[in-house]
């Protein structure tokens, strides 16, 4: 994929002197001026984030309450050699809160703002300074917090790993790594400044944050870092369309070789019961991207425990927690010594199950059909017992309930497909049950569903299934 097209943009002298040009050249108002400059340059295709849109007259950029923050917090940063002293510690704390409240308001392009006038160069020179410091472990995760808001696309991320906060950021963790909070907010960052930029998640490699993840995986067993699951999701997610190889496949490989795998398998029996559950299993899935992490993953009894939060998550009726964790079982069964054990441990009847919790819920319905369509390939012993299950009235209900959902009608036909092409048997249970009308009834509404609903009826044993 090419690099993404570019954007023009503005500084912000250049769109304070078009305002001026407007009120002096065509005689307008300050507010018609101001107006008038930012609907002229949006229809231009300039990107106005980080622009401080004010009044002439009324206000001006240094009345901003974000750039007099960022402005003392450079004064102290300046003021200070190589540490931040005790006399202005506090006053630093307070002055990243306040930015933090004004990059929370709705609509308001602050972190953009901030971003564009320094801050992120700002803010991680004043971390580096406050790590010098023992004990300030509360102004780090105020600081921490400040830099995952500034850092919001390719631009920041840049200036945030040439300002050396991949290092600064991994050393912080380090340093604070039995400290939740930290933790939680240094993460965060790892994840905000690794979307969309594969030479910062490089950098981050080179740091050996593999190394970091799993000790705190190791080290926080009974603790829930929901940051550190997301981390571990983008820093193995191929999302920068300026590279066109990218590394995620073997960082994954070497996530594995080291142990990570297996640690979240653990991490995943632990947390059954707590908030992170989904995004622990959605960072076990991006970490699982051949067959043999995937036998490591069941041999360290992760089809165990997603079993048993697929029970869980039928009983609490939790529609996220039964997605994410079929999603990764699907991925899991792709391996055959894994299509056996989920069998083996009841996977079918406890999958069929589910669904009886979430019939009115088609994404749920999806992504059971997904697991049975692979447990089913290759296998007329599985795609028996999932017929026994249940698996073709799953189909024919589910096709009747939801005629408009488009990939829950594609899966019907995946899972018809493989239940029937190698067991003819199945072929007249589900054809004496009107899976027939149906399935034309997709190839009909659906366009997309075109080739695998004509798939589904050739391997029907109908004659005229290309109709």
């Amino acid at each position: 994929m090419g690099p993404p097209k570019a954007v023009r943009g503005i500084s912000q002298e250049a769109f304070d002197e078009l305002v001026k040009e407007n009120m002096e050249d065509l005689d307008m108002d300050p507010a018609d001026a101001l107006q008038d400059a930012i609907q002229t340059l949006s229809l231009q295709g300039v990107d106005l984030s980080g622009i401080v849109k004010c009044v002439p007259g009324e206000n001006s950029v240094s009345d901003n309450p974000l750039i007099q923050s960022l402005e003392r917090l450079k004064q102290l940063d300046l003021n200070s050699k190589d540490r931040i002293g005790d006399e202005d510690l506090n006053e630093v704390v307070g002055l990243f809160d306040t930015i933090i409240e004004l990059c929370g308001i709705d609509g308001s392009g602050n972190a953009a703002i901030a971003a564009k006038n320094d801050g992120v160069e700002l803010v991680c020179s004043v971390c580096c300074k406050i790590r010098i410091r023992t004990q300030s472990n509360s102004a780090l995760v105020s600081g921490l917090k400040t830099v995952a808001l500034f850092v919001h696309d390719v631009q920041s991320t840049e200036t945030f790993r040439k300002s050396g906060g991949p290092a600064t950021v991994v050393g912080i963790l380090k340093d604070g790594i039995e400290d939740l909070e930290i933790l939680n907010s240094g993460f965060a960052v790892v994840t905000a400044s690794a979307t969309g930029n594969e030479v910062v998640k490089d950098a981050y490699m080179e740091l050996k944050i593999d190394e970091l993840v799993l000790d705190v995986l190791s080290r926080q067993r009974n603790a829930s870092v929901q940051s550190l699951y997301d981390a571990i999701c983008v820093l193995l997610t191929s999302d920068d369309n300026r590279v066109v190889a990218s590394q995620v496949y073997g960082y994954a490989r070497r996530f594995a070789k080291i142990g990570i795998a297996r640690a979240l398998a653990h991490s995943l029996q632990a947390s059954i019961s707590t908030p992170s559950l989904a995004a622990a299993s959605i960072a076990l899935k991006a970490v699982a991207v051949n067959d043999e992490i995937c036998v490591s993953i069941a041999e360290s009894g992760g089809i165990d425990a997603l079993l048993r939060c697929i029970d869980d998550s039928g009983e609490q009726g939790n529609k996220t927690v039964a997605k994410t964790c079929c999603s990764l079982l699907c991925k899991l069964a792709g391996s055959d010594s894994n299509k056996s054990s989920i069998v083996e441990k009841g996977g079918l009847d406890r999958l069929i199950k589910l669904c009886a919790r979430f019939l009115d819920d088609p994404s749920v319905l999806q992504e059971v059909m997904s697991i049975i369509t692979v447990l089913s390939l290759r296998s007329p012993y599985n795609a028996s017992r999932a017929m026994e299950a249940g698996a073709g009235d799953l189909a024919i209900q589910a096709m009747q309930n939801f005629p408009s959902i488009l990939q829950l009608q594609r899966n019907s036909c995946f899972m018809i497909r493989n239940l029937v092409v190698r067991n003819p048997e199945n072929r007249t249970l589900l054809l004496s049950n009107g899976i027939e009308k149906l399935i034309r009834q997709a190839k009909e509404n659906h366009q997309s569903c075109k080739a695998a609903a004509t798939d589904a009826l050739r391997d029907l044993g109908l004659d005229d299934y290309n109709k």
